[in-house]
């Protein structure tokens, strides 16, 4: 298994709308994760909404202002609902891009449902004659729209519509008043509204970069950039996260293994050899092992392979023998024809509280015996793996 992430596809894109365009899953992932952040902002908008809401109730005595305001506060309350149940799963690392659209569907129904009352709620409030109360609301609708900027600038299919539909009518409303105060204050919210949309599109834009280049390095921390496999940080974030799960999936088996005759090669015909056999080495392992299982190169011509939740001894003595019977083959490098061996050890433990560098230490040591033996070697003993020492 190879963990990497393919960005490629970014700079072909520029010339497209950020909202159109297709993100590469992880950086769609993480903005997604971006709008689950602004709880805060949230339950304080719909305390003022509340508040203002009551105030205003009480001075019109109108009823179809209660039934918006009514609705506007379910329709909050489910969105803080949805933040606060989904945000323990939004940042787990196994979170796939299907589950992480389907949260923010949710979430993004109560968010521009919310956003419709309260634009509803404000033009129903302009239409009073209260003056006292338009200026309310109008603070209200634009406190809601820049906490929107603020809030929701990573999501543009969620902040963009709840923008329109909570100021938009307002600002109709105000353009086709009689009073020139009032249409000055519509086309100021316009404008408001169009720089706030504008500065909605470039800050997407930078939160997509910065995203980008953050996966990128963080990728290329944990891989091996001669063989593209993941390394020993990668090889312990992938161990710790299946130990995390403490679930009855059965054995683990973790390999060690070194190639015999590489050094010949490398002193004989060059480094640069040397290096495209070693690449040549790791992808024939990776596709020699199960999608679900895990190969790393821990450095010079040494590799490790961890299989989780086998179900016996006999899954781990098997993809042994495949691995070395693939580097068995000859490597066709360039005009040359290669031929190396390898020598592996293993150790098979339970699977449940495990540490990695104790497993490693003894699957070591029975790469230690495969070599003087001739032969595959699994670390034997009797005492339960816990108790093991190397």
């Amino acid at each position: 298994m190879q963990i990497q992430v393919d960005l490629s596809g970014l700079p072909l894109m520029k010339h497209r709308t950020a909202i159109h365009r297709q993100l590469p899953e992880p950086v769609e992932i993480e903005l997604i994760r971006g709008v689950f952040h602004a709880f805060m902002p949230a339950l304080v908008m719909t305390f003022c909404f509340l508040t203002a809401g009551i105030e205003i109730f009480l001075k019109t005595g109108d009823r179809l202002l209660l039934v918006l305001l009514v609705g506007g506060m379910l329709a909050s309350i489910s969105r803080l609902t949805c933040m606060r149940f989904a945000l323990r799963e939004i940042h787990h690392k196994s979170l796939t891009i299907a589950r992480a659209r389907q949260l923010e569907a949710r979430f993004a129904f109560a968010y521009i449902a919310f956003a419709i009352f309260l634009g509803m709620f404000g033009v129903r409030a302009l239409i009073t004659s209260n003056a006292e109360i338009h200026m309310l609301v109008m603070c209200l609708l634009v406190a809601y729209c820049a906490g929107v900027a603020v809030g929701m600038g990573s999501r543009l299919r969620i902040a963009l519509p709840s923008m329109i539909v909570t100021l938009g009518p307002a600002i109709c409303v105000n353009l086709i008043s009689d009073n020139t105060i009032y249409r000055i204050t519509g086309a100021v919210m316009a404008a408001i509204l169009m720089s706030g949309i504008q500065s909605l599109r470039s800050k997407h834009q930078r939160s997509i970069h910065d995203i980008s280049l953050r996966l990128t390095f963080s990728n290329l921390a944990r891989k091996d950039a001669l063989t593209a496999l993941p390394n020993r940080i990668a090889l312990r974030e992938w161990f710790d996260e299946r130990m995390a799960l403490n679930s009855n999936s059965g054995l683990l088996a973790v390999h060690y293994l070194d190639l015999n005759g590489f050094k010949p090669v490398n002193d004989t015909h060059g480094h640069p050899v040397g290096d495209a056999l070693l690449a040549a080495v790791g992808k024939r392992i990776a596709r020699t092992i199960r999608e679900h299982d895990i190969v790393a190169r821990l450095g010079g011509d040494e590799f490790a392979i961890i299989q989780y939740g086998i179900k016996n001894a006999a899954e781990a003595a098997q993809l042994a023998a495949r691995i070395t019977d693939a580097i068995a083959s000859p490597f066709r490098i360039g005009h040359l024809t290669l031929r190396i061996s390898t020598g592996l050890g293993y150790v098979i433990a339970d699977g449940k509280d495990e540490d990695l560098d104790h497993l490693m230490g003894l699957a070591d040591q029975a790469l230690y015996d495969s070599k003087r033996e001739g032969q595959i070697s699994q670390y034997d003993v009797v005492e339960p793996i816990t108790r093991r020492v190397a």
